[in-house]
């Protein structure tokens, strides 16, 4: 049935200079295996306020950073358009989403701004201080700036994702990191496309879904790896701080998906295991170092790079068409 969870919990408060503010012995125990919503601290910090955004989108890399468009929440059907906002400065930007349709992926902000990677230091210090034997061995942290009404739709992600909240508020939906919501198939669909959309979703899956109905400013949410999972904005701009990482478990898992479905897809075989370790897992491991910078893997990634329309805050929705 529909699970609707509508606060974090607020048992467990530790010292003024730690950046979780609810984490208890619950928290621990459900990490990694149950969604889990406790507080923070970092929509309070000077690095998201708005004229840090602005400044911070004004210098942003080109190869770092993505702008989508997409359909309106109350059309069921999948509309992702990539965009360009170069020529404009950060508070047209972000004027732009405020008043259109639109999201935008600051991606590596830990590696263009080193405020934020001392951010991403602090934060695995202290997901370590609760989680015995953690280890990440790449992690990243981006922020989303996102339209009021916006949504992301159903999708995965193939690492380890936590989504901390600064701006606005959002209705966020998991579901069971199993069949019928997700598939090894699909798994594998989206190690080699690396679009996480790429799978099945179905309206009535939301019965069986954990719904957070107001996730806001000053909530964190951690959830399972592979839980499938869709986002819808309420009426208001949006700011959250996504982080990612991959533990050493989390990297084998990825390298036996993009093996499993390189073999399904190019060679037409049809993988017997899943295993992470042992003889099948080190010929996969081989087969996944010849693959990852192939000229067939990237062919299969290009069709979600195709950049068609400019930021225009006097357009519908915020865009205008461009040659792609």
């Amino acid at each position: 049935m529909l699970d609707k969870v509508h606060d974090a919990p607020v048992a467990g408060t530790v010292g003024k200079d730690k950046i979780f503010t609810t984490w208890d012995d619950t928290t621990t125990a459900l990490w990694g295996r149950q969604p889990v919503c406790i507080g923070h601290r970092l929509h309070e910090s000077p690095l998201f306020s708005r004229a840090a955004l602005a400044a911070l989108i004004e210098k942003y890399p080109r190869e770092h950073y993505n702008i989508f468009s997409m359909s309106a929440q109350k059309e069921n059907k999948f509309y992702w358009r990539q965009g360009d906002f170069n020529g404009h400065s950060g508070e047209e930007v972000l004027n732009t989403i405020a008043n259109g349709r639109l999201w935008l992926n600051l991606r590596k902000a830990s590696v263009v701004d080193r405020r934020y990677g001392e951010l991403l230091d602090a934060i695995l210090a202290e997901i370590a201080e609760h989680i015995p034997g953690f280890s990440s061995q790449r992690h990243e942290v981006g922020i989303l700036i996102s339209s009021p009404k916006a949504h992301v739709y159903y999708h995965v992600d193939l690492g380890g994702q936590l989504l901390f909240q600064i701006m606005g508020r959002k209705r966020i939906y998991f579901y069971a990191p199993d069949k019928p919501f997700i598939t090894s198939e699909d798994l594998e669909r989206t190690s080699i496309s690396s679009a996480g959309v790429d799978i099945p979703y179905r309206p009535w899956f939301d019965d069986y879904a954990r719904v957070y109905e107001d996730f806001i400013p000053g909530q964190m949410v951690g959830w399972p790896l592979f839980a499938p999972h869709r986002v819808e904005n309420y009426d208001c701009l949006n700011v959250s701080m996504t982080m990612e990482f991959t533990t050493p478990t989390m990297m084998r898992t990825q390298i036996v998906n993009l093996a499993n479905g390189s073999l399904r897809a190019k060679f037409g075989w049809e993988p017997r295991s899943r295993a992470i370790k042992g003889p099948a897992f080190w010929t996969k491991a081989a087969l996944w170092m010849t693959l990852r910078k192939s000229s067939w893997l990237k062919k299969a990634r290009s069709g979600h790079t195709k950049i068609d329309f400019r930021i225009d805050r006097t357009a519908p929705g915020g865009v205008s068409d461009v040659t792609p």
